[in-house]
């Protein structure tokens, strides 16, 4: 038999891919509808025309061929050729005949469900009696398909598909467990060029092109993805995404903070030539990965930790040390962030033992080196939960990231080194994520740890051979510290330290309160607000309230997006020298944006956006400017300058925009001036169709 090595087309007069009527059934008609894009494990469509009735239904048989990557082969799954059969086996590559005739050839055809992901070209084998003859119909692009109950990213749950793959906005939570900040953003995975950027990360990735070949044989897992995209959003070992970056100055590059949503930054490392971006922090890498994650079609979702550990050294120890003026001395390495941002992805887990399936969590900010890349995960939650340190990837690092102990010393001035506080409940606080179908939070703490104090909760430390504090006898020196709520930026903060003396004689006590400003992953050493000291005498079981104030002309140079300040109060008896210590850290809030969208809001009919913003700082604001962005709303950003701000002054602006996609989309609205940046806003609105 002979055969023709060459894809040949003169037989063929036109392929259709029906890409509009594929892509609907799978999903990713937002995407494009000029292109196939199909998931793996479901039937789509082709009709192929021949030229001069080329095709015997009687006697001609055919095959199809589907290949990815560069060399595909048969034997590492990159190539596989399949004959039509008689229906869709559901476990493999297969086809049907749909309808044929003598010029006119019309096809179901269904991938596996455990297919590579990624670009397959598609091929037609005419086998006659004499040859074989080989014709190239074209390139589809196939994603993980959370719909197919074979495949490994499989969700049940309607609801949770919605919102975990087709949502392109979303809630990110910020700020502190005490005052949580809800921060919009534009995850876009369905603008069309995001999902060709998507696939030249993957084909970035260190592991690629060292080895293209042996890279695409792993492209139908879930995990290899994970962990891939978690490594490329960083660009810490490779060409990929972001360049992180926690201190000033930023004038080089865009500041965290004003990032609105992922697509302006996958467009940048695009354009640039796969140049990282600059900058980046914790909930931006987190953002950018959920977007490449759903886009690709594993479901995904951001969550962050409050008051998050960052060991190290693997002890499960945070130890901090402050000297007696109450100033943290930033000799740790060891830190604990207001708030740590990752994500979770679902799929199963079948190269773990039973019972690691769900969620897992996946960290893409550059912190510690998992197998020599500074990437993290995928950890099932689960196994966090339970202290399993001996699954992968990388569960005992997060596992301290949400359980760690906090110990806290203090020194004096002539060197002597004091413990003065242990807490085993500070970690891991108020695990958020966004609700389904709203944008209120939703609290999956109990995903990740048993309740603090609980017989689980010790039965997992000594699992997870966590150091025990010994027991002390109770102390009879205590302080608690608060501030009047809520505290507005611009405001004076009133700082309110209660000291209880629980003996039966009295104390004259020395009481020491700092202000310093506070970066979100860490204290900020040598950035004191502002100090008090005042002596003390406190009667038998005693509480003594003393107050500091703190005013904006104190605070306002200080604060950074969050406003942050950590407030420690320091104790110490003159007599005894039994001391007590605390802290606290408070998150100022910001005026609000108010949005307000009038009327309907219609697929390709020009809308129109009322914003409105008051100036409650005690100061002006000067160079002030709304940027506006929002996927299927605006193309890039919008900006409108407003110029200048005295205190109490309000202003209100209209912008105009046409909306080019229908569902429910979210306006995100950023104000930036010389004293006061990146506050966000948003609304969401739901675009319908126009009526005829």
């Amino acid at each position: 038999m002979a055969s023709n090595a060459d894809c040949v087309l003169r037989d063929v007069s036109n392929i259709d891919f029906h890409c509009e009527k594929n892509n609907q059934e799978h999903r990713t008609a937002e995407i494009s509808t000029k292109r196939l894009i199909v998931r793996r494990g479901q039937t789509f469509h082709i009709t192929v025309q021949f030229n001069r009735s080329q095709y015997n239904p009687d006697s001609d048989r055919f095959k199809l061929v589907a290949q990815t990557g560069p060399n595909p082969s048969e034997t590492a799954g990159t190539k596989v050729l399949f004959s039509l059969s008689d229906s869709i086996n559901k476990k493999r590559w297969s086809a049907v005949v749909g309808s044929s005739s003598r010029s006119r050839l019309s096809l179901n055809i269904s991938s596996s469900p455990n297919a590579k992901i990624g670009r397959h070209s598609l091929v037609l084998q005419k086998i006659t009696s004499d040859q074989t003859v080989s014709y190239l119909l074209g390139e589809l692009i196939l994603l993980f398909n959370p719909w197919c109950s074979e495949d490994e990213v499989f969700l049940s749950d309607d609801e949770q598909l919605q919102e975990y793959v087709l949502n392109e906005q979303g809630v990110i939570f910020t700020g502190c467990a005490e005052y949580i900040q809800s921060l919009p953003w534009n995850f876009g995975q369905f603008e069309e060029d995001i999902l060709d950027i998507c696939l030249k990360l993957l084909d970035n990735s260190p592991k690629h092109v060292k080895n293209p070949a042996k890279d695409c044989t792993r492209r139908n897992s879930p995990v290899h993805i994970c962990r891939t995209v978690s490594a490329m959003v960083n660009c810490n070992d490779d060409n990929g995404i972001l360049f992180g970056k926690w201190d000033d100055p930023y004038t080089d590059g865009v500041y965290p903070g004003k990032w609105n949503g992922s697509v302006t930054i996958l467009r940048q490392w695009n354009n640039n030539g796969c140049q990282p971006v600059c900058y980046g922090q914790c909930w931006v890498f987190a953002a950018v990965a959920c977007t490449v994650l759903r886009c690709l079609g594993i479901p995904t979702r951001v969550v962050t930790n409050f008051e998050s550990a960052h060991d190290t050294n693997g002890n499960l120890l945070i130890e901090s040390e402050y000297d007696d003026e109450g100033m943290e001395l930033g000799r740790s390495e060891d830190s604990v962030w207001n708030f740590h941002v990752w994500v979770e992805s679902w799929m199963a887990r079948y190269d773990l033992r039973p019972g690691n399936d769900g969620w897992q969590a996946l960290d893409p900010t550059p912190q510690e080196k998992s197998e020599g890349v500074y990437c993290c995960g995928p950890a099932p939650v689960k196994a966090i939960k339970e202290g399993e340190t001996d699954i992968g990837y990388d569960v005992p690092f997060i596992f301290a990231e949400v359980n760690a102990d906090c110990v806290t010393w203090v020194y004096s001035e002539k060197g002597k080194k004091m413990k003065v506080d242990t807490d085993t409940k500070h970690v891991g606080q108020k695990i958020s994520t966004k609700c389904v179908g709203s944008d209120e939070r939703d609290d999956i703490t109990n995903n990740y740890k048993y309740p603090e104090g609980s017989d689980e909760e010790r039965r997992i430390f000594e699992q997870a051979d966590r150091r025990r504090v010994p027991l002390k006898p109770e102390k009879q020196l205590h302080l608690y510290l608060k501030t009047n709520d809520p505290i507005y930026n611009g405001a004076n903060v009133k700082v309110f330290v209660v000291i209880s003396n629980k003996n039966s004689v009295k104390r004259v006590c020395t009481l020491k309160i700092s202000a310093m400003k506070k970066k979100y992953n860490r204290a900020t050493r040598g950035k004191c607000i502002k100090n008090f000291q005042q002596e003390i005498t406190v009667g038998p079981s005693e509480d003594k309230t003393v107050e500091m104030e703190l005013s904006y002309t104190e605070y306002g140079e200080f604060l950074d997006k969050y406003n942050l300040i950590r407030l420690t109060a320091l104790v110490i008896d003159g007599e005894t020298k039994e001391s007590a210590f605390t802290l606290k850290d408070i998150s100022l809030i910001n005026p609000n944006i108010t949005i307000q969208v009038p009327g309907e809001s219609v697929l390709s009919r020009k809308l129109k956006a009322e914003i409105s913003f008051e100036n409650i700082l005690p100061v002006a604001l000067t160079n002030c400017v709304f940027t506006l962005e929002g996927a299927g709303l605006i193309d890039g950003q919008m900006e409108i300058r407003v110029g200048k701000l005295n205190p109490g002054e309000m202003t209100t602006n209209e912008a105009s925009f046409i909306p080019k996609k229908m569902g429910l989309k979210k306006l995100t609205v950023d104000f930036d001036s010389d004293k006061l940046k990146d506050v966000k806003g948003y609304i969401n609105i739901d675009v319908q169709e126009g009526k005829i």
